[in-house]
């Protein structure tokens, strides 16, 4: 069985996560928490890039709950039908933009239990939304975060509820606002599923994982590294040219 961490471990591993990655940012586009709930509803099951390429134009005309409800579940399924599930998706979002109208005046609720209970939005969502739109230390769980707490062994869970609460146990309150961020870029672009980067990894001697792949293994390609560098908030091998979008990151 893999040694516990510590506390001074749990201190270490998150001030790495912090001095490599200072400005973590959500990898979603979004206006404001509107567009941002839509987007995370979208992405469930999808890339943030694929969502993000549907919801450029889609926000450009339907940024609100009204506007999206005048768009209609037929032309909306125009814009998102590249993404997974799209019919589905489609009607979750027209009925959480009537269910925001009708129950919060048009306005992203401010609590867990308003959030899930709009069509489309379950547990992992809702901590998004809060986290992202609203400043709170949720603590979201997806693959890659449930993936890097159990391969370091620093939240070890059997379900993505257990690795939350074991996260909210675990992260020192003054990582807390970050954790999550911190956690799913680096399982998106160091610790990944197939063959995890870990020469490069920062917190490679505190974690329990016995697999380690060694020098000369695989190693990002230079537009993964420009990607993950910018996700980050660290200068990248090469600027990538702006975006069109009017649509903003936020601060994840």
């Amino acid at each position: 069985m893999a040694r516990a961490f510590t506390k001074k471990d749990i201190e270490t591993f998150f001030a790495r996560l912090a001095a490599h990655m200072p400005s973590p940012r959500t990898e979603l586009d979004y206006i404001n928490p509107y567009t941002l709930l839509v987007a995370v509803v979208l992405s469930a099951q999808a890339t943030d890039k694929s969502v993000n390429r549907a919801t450029e134009p889609l926000f450009r005309i339907a940024d609100t709950p009204e506007k999206m409800i005048r768009l209609g579940e037929r032309r909306l399924i125009g814009f998102i039908r590249t993404i997974g599930l799209y019919r589905t998706k489609a009607k979750n979002v027209i009925a959480l933009s009537r269910a925001l109208i009708e129950r919060h005046g048009g306005q992203v609720p401010h609590s867990r239990e308003d959030l899930q209970a709009l069509p489309g939005v379950g547990r992992k969502s809702a901590n998004v939304v809060l986290n992202v739109a609203f400043n709170e230390p949720t603590i979201a769980v997806d693959t890659h975060v449930f993936r890097v707490a159990n391969r370091t062994g620093i939240a070890p869970g059997k379900t993505p509820l257990d690795v939350e609460q074991g996260l909210e146990r675990t992260v020192p309150e003054k990582y807390r606002l970050n954790a999550h961020h911190w956690l799913i870029l680096h399982g998106r672009y160091t610790c990944t599923a197939r063959k995890p980067l870990c020469p490069v990894c920062v917190v490679r001697d505190l974690c329990r994982y016995p697999d380690k792949t060694r020098e000369g293994g695989p190693t990002p390609s230079s537009s993964s590294a420009r990607a993950a560098a910018k996700r980050q908030g660290r200068p990248g091998p090469r600027s990538p040219r702006p975006r069109a979008a009017a649509s903003r990151r936020g601060s994840r």
